[in-house]
Protein backbone atom coordinates (compact mmCIF):
# COMPACT_ATOMS: atom_id res chain seq x y z
CA UNK A 1 0.00 0.00 0.00
CA UNK A 2 1.52 3.49 -1.35
CA UNK A 3 1.84 5.94 1.44
CA UNK A 4 -0.12 8.78 1.02
CA UNK A 5 -1.88 11.53 2.73
CA UNK A 6 -5.07 11.08 4.41
CA UNK A 7 -8.26 13.21 2.87
CA UNK A 8 -8.47 14.58 6.51
CA UNK A 9 -5.33 15.55 7.25
CA UNK A 10 -5.41 17.38 3.70
CA UNK A 11 -8.38 19.10 4.89
CA UNK A 12 -7.34 20.09 8.16
CA UNK A 13 -3.74 22.05 6.44
CA UNK A 14 -5.83 23.40 3.69
CA UNK A 15 -7.76 25.48 6.39
CA UNK A 16 -5.15 26.29 9.04
CA UNK A 17 -3.27 27.49 5.59
CA UNK A 18 -6.38 29.77 5.06
CA UNK A 19 -7.25 30.81 8.05
CA UNK A 20 -3.74 31.81 8.48
CA UNK A 21 -3.78 33.94 5.23
CA UNK A 22 -7.20 35.51 5.96
CA UNK A 23 -5.51 37.03 9.37
CA UNK A 24 -2.61 38.18 7.01
CA UNK A 25 -4.63 40.40 5.36
CA UNK A 26 -6.50 42.22 7.72
CA UNK A 27 -8.04 45.33 6.64
CA UNK A 28 -7.05 46.59 10.03
CA UNK A 29 -4.06 48.54 9.51
CA UNK A 30 -2.37 52.16 9.37
CA UNK A 31 -2.37 52.78 5.88
CA UNK A 32 -6.29 52.34 5.99
CA UNK A 33 -6.29 53.96 8.97
CA UNK A 34 -4.88 57.03 7.29
CA UNK A 35 -7.44 57.03 4.14
CA UNK A 36 -10.50 57.54 6.86
CA UNK A 37 -11.31 61.11 7.07
CA UNK A 38 -13.77 63.60 8.42
CA UNK A 39 -16.62 63.40 6.92
CA UNK A 40 -16.69 60.14 4.69
CA UNK A 41 -19.69 58.47 5.55
CA UNK A 42 -20.03 55.31 7.17
CA UNK A 43 -20.35 53.31 3.77
CA UNK A 44 -16.73 54.91 2.41
CA UNK A 45 -15.41 53.62 5.53
CA UNK A 46 -16.55 50.09 5.40
CA UNK A 47 -15.55 49.96 1.99
CA UNK A 48 -12.11 50.41 3.17
CA UNK A 49 -12.20 48.54 6.34
CA UNK A 50 -14.77 46.13 5.94
CA UNK A 51 -17.65 45.67 8.16
CA UNK A 52 -17.72 46.03 12.08
CA UNK A 53 -16.61 43.88 14.79
CA UNK A 54 -18.96 45.60 17.24
CA UNK A 55 -21.05 48.99 16.76
CA UNK A 56 -23.26 51.14 18.97
CA UNK A 57 -26.09 53.71 18.03
CA UNK A 58 -27.38 56.07 19.85
CA UNK A 59 -29.99 59.26 18.96
CA UNK A 60 -31.45 62.44 20.15
CA UNK A 61 -34.37 63.78 18.03
CA UNK A 62 -32.66 64.55 14.42
CA UNK A 63 -29.13 63.62 15.75
CA UNK A 64 -27.50 60.50 15.52
CA UNK A 65 -24.35 58.87 16.86
CA UNK A 66 -22.56 55.95 16.03
CA UNK A 67 -19.46 54.28 17.13
CA UNK A 68 -17.99 51.32 15.35
CA UNK A 69 -14.90 49.28 16.13
CA UNK A 70 -12.65 47.34 14.37
CA UNK A 71 -9.92 44.44 15.52
CA UNK A 72 -7.70 42.01 14.62
CA UNK A 73 -4.40 41.02 15.08
CA UNK A 74 -3.87 43.15 18.02
CA UNK A 75 -4.98 46.47 16.21
CA UNK A 76 -8.18 48.13 16.99
CA UNK A 77 -9.34 51.26 14.87
CA UNK A 78 -12.33 53.02 16.56
CA UNK A 79 -14.52 55.43 14.62
CA UNK A 80 -17.02 57.81 15.77
CA UNK A 81 -20.01 58.54 13.26
CA UNK A 82 -22.43 61.89 14.17
CA UNK A 83 -25.48 61.80 11.75
CA UNK A 84 -23.41 58.92 9.42
CA UNK A 85 -20.13 60.97 8.84
CA UNK A 86 -16.62 60.44 10.62
CA UNK A 87 -16.22 63.26 13.22
CA UNK A 88 -13.08 61.29 14.91
CA UNK A 89 -10.96 58.28 14.52
CA UNK A 90 -8.06 56.43 16.82
CA UNK A 91 -5.76 53.55 16.00
CA UNK A 92 -4.61 51.27 18.72
CA UNK A 93 -2.01 48.78 18.79
CA UNK A 94 0.80 47.19 17.02
CA UNK A 95 1.88 48.50 13.82
CA UNK A 96 3.85 46.07 11.59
Amino acid sequence: MAKGRSPVRVGAMTLFCAAFLLGCSSQITQKNFDKIQSGMTQEEVTAILGDPTESSSIGFGPVGGTTSTWKANGRTITIQFVNGKVIAKVFSGKTP
